[in-house]
């Protein structure tokens, strides 16, 4: 695991500090802009609040767990978030319009680089 990445994913849960990054996961780019666990859980949460009563369970969850990690300071982190994610496979990217909210493991990450692929939609 590179360990300035993990440094960028540490700052982004314990501060204030987003960064845009574009990463290389088994051949395909991710690209969007680094953003917390607390950020990527609570969006998660305000995307399934407004359906049927499992995805209200499921959401109050992901609510709950955004909470708990106000506080929470960890040596190493395994995850990295991204909003206003796109993912490439090709030269075109998915969504083609807009962003997602990703997740994904650090260990994964085969290399990355400061800055977001821009796609004139």
């Amino acid at each position: 695991m590179d360990d300035i990445l993990e440094t960028y994913v540490k700052t982004a849960n314990e501060e204030d500090f987003t960064v845009d990054l574009t990463l290389q996961v088994k051949g395909s780019l991710v690209t969007g802009t680094l953003t917390s666990a607390h950020d990527y859980l609570n969006a998660t949460s305000h995307l399934l609040e407004n359906g049927g009563e499992a995805s209200q369970k499921i959401s109050e969850q992901f609510e709950k767990a955004a909470e708990s990690t106000k506080e929470q300071k960890h040596d190493h982190y395994s995850f990295i978030h991204l909003k206003d994610a796109k993912v490439f496979i090709s030269d075109t990217p998915t969504p083609e319009e807009g962003g997602v909210y990703w997740r994904g493991t650090l260990e994964q990450v085969d290399g990355y680089f400061l800055g977001k692929i821009e796609v004139e939609e």
